[in-house]
């Protein structure tokens, strides 16, 4: 007789929950994974719906919705192993190999870390791959062609995303090897899509001249909206990148929200000092920049460094927005409507290069486990060990000019790429017109407007006493 069936429930073996997945960590991977996911559904539609003019609220929210779908089925047809898999080249670890994460038998096995299941990393890697290409999405609004959009998405996936993700956050990844810190994605995510979008609206073009001259957002609370569940979605941003229930999650998610804090309290005090006026939309953006800052240093540094950190990244991006942009022609000449160099690209870097200052050597060790130390360069002085403070800081600093380089070469032939086939830039009539010329649907229509196809009946003394519409409907 089995006496497997004599144990109590609780005590019996359960095939769903092997003995090397912890429950209480596959939860929380799911959840934070989530809350990440939902930064751009509904976050970023919203955010980027609130933020344009009136007659691009339905394409860029569209932009947006198209590419989380677009990523994720690419993610697990071949981009998830681009990025995390087996080495496509031995002696140069920057790509994975190209495979499927579909089968079960795969997505059931233990995660290359943390103890829960491939199919959690797979999902919790999706949403970040997700957003970076959204992020992107937020410098071509106003007047890409979406055409080209639907093309762009999986191809910069491909052939960008997958070689900064794999080069920095894989285990076998040439930087990740070297001692870089990317603690959730300031490289791979905030860096890439700050330069890729930059890039990209160069090749794309600008907004029409009445649109870069005069382009108020068209529902500031919406835009408010959009923004707090970004904010609030950064819980399961950082929160979820030491793949356990920790400590240093807990930290992680504290000096997130103290580092935004400060940083928004710090933009909206230089607005109301040279503008005399607090603006709402400064506020949002010194909200991004705290976020994107802390984003490569949350769980490795003290709760000190996120507040000075907060107070450079809600200073140093606004003065290269407010006063380097206005006097620059390169940044005059390229329209980037939401200003994700200086809020992302910017911001990001600055968290690179602040990750290596500050970057605690005990946090350190509770984030990368045995097989790595790091020490920041203010602790370098500390212990004696400046050379290792040097080396962590010059490592930050080579991952810069690697995400740099590759997404401004990879972007553009990506854009070149896409403009053999389609245009890149709607046309000037259609520009004028906006989300009715590009999808034949505009926002907060009213009544009948909205609609662009009747319901015909061949009832002509219907047709004549009452508007044939599919709110009005005579039935025979």
């Amino acid at each position: 007789m089995n006496n497997t069936y004599a144990l109590p429930p609780g005590l019996m073996y359960d095939e769903a929950s092997p003995d090397w997945m912890s429950k209480a960590d596959n939860a929380w991977q799911l959840t934070a994974a989530t809350l990440v996911g939902m930064q751009s559904v509904p976050g970023l539609i919203i955010l980027y719906g609130g933020a344009v003019k009136k007659k691009w609220a339905v394409n860029s929210a569209f932009m947006a919705f198209y590419a989380f779908a677009c990523v994720l089925l690419c993610w697990v047809g071949w981009g998830y192993h681009m990025s995390f898999g087996s080495p496509l080249f031995s002696s140069a670890p920057f790509w994975g190999r190209a495979d499927v994460a579909l089968d079960q038998k795969y997505l059931f096995t233990q995660a290359f870390l943390g103890k829960f299941p491939n199919a959690t990393m797979v999902y919790f890697q999706f949403v970040f791959a997700a957003i970076t290409l959204i992020l992107i999405a937020g410098a071509l609004l106003g007047r890409m062609n979406f055409y080209a959009w639907m093309l762009f998405v999986p191809l910069w996936l491909t052939f960008s995303y997958t070689i900064g993700a794999y080069s920095i956050w894989s285990p076998n990844g040439w930087l990740a090897l070297r001692g870089i810190i990317d603690y959730s994605g300031g490289y791979v995510i905030h860096l890439s899509s700050g330069v890729a979008g930059f890039t990209a609206a160069y090749w794309v073009g600008p907004r029409s001249t009445k649109d870069r001259e005069r382009f108020p957002p068209n529902n500031i609370l919406l835009m408010l909206t959009g923004a707090g569940l970004l904010w609030m979605g950064w819980t399961g941003f950082n929160g979820g990148d030491p793949y356990v229930v920790s400590m240093d999650a807990s930290l992680a998610v504290l000096n997130t929200h103290v580092c935004t804090a400060t940083s928004l309290l710090t933009w909206l005090a230089l607005d109301v000092i040279f503008f005399r006026k607090p603006s709402v939309i400064g506020a949002v953006q010194g909200m991004i920049t705290g976020l994107v800052c802390i984003t490569p240093a949350a769980g490795v540094v003290q709760g000190w460094a996120a507040i000075i950190m907060g107070l450079l990244s809600g200073s140093i991006p606004w003065y290269t927005m407010m006063v380097v942009h206005k006097k620059s022609r390169l940044l005059q000449k390229v329209d980037d409507t939401m200003a994700v160099l200086h809020t992302h690209a910017i911001a990001g870097s600055l968290g690179g290069l602040l990750t290596g200052f500050f970057a605690h050597p005990k946090l350190n060790n509770l984030f990368y486990g045995y097989y790595a130390q790091y020490v920041g360069l203010f602790y370098g002085f500390d212990m004696g060990k400046v050379h290792l403070g040097l080396r962590q800081v010059g490592i930050q600093l080579i991952g810069v000019i690697f995400v740099v380089t590759l997404n401004v070469v990879v972007t553009s032939l990506v854009c070149l790429l896409v403009q053999l086939i389609v245009p890149l830039r709607m046309s000037e009539e259609d520009m004028e017109i906006g989300d009715e010329a590009a999808h034949g649907e505009e926002a907060y229509a009213i009544w009948g407007q909205g609609e662009k196809m009747d319901v015909a009946y061949d009832l002509e003394s219907s047709a004549k006493s009452k508007p044939r519409s599919a709110g009005n409907i005579e039935m025979a």
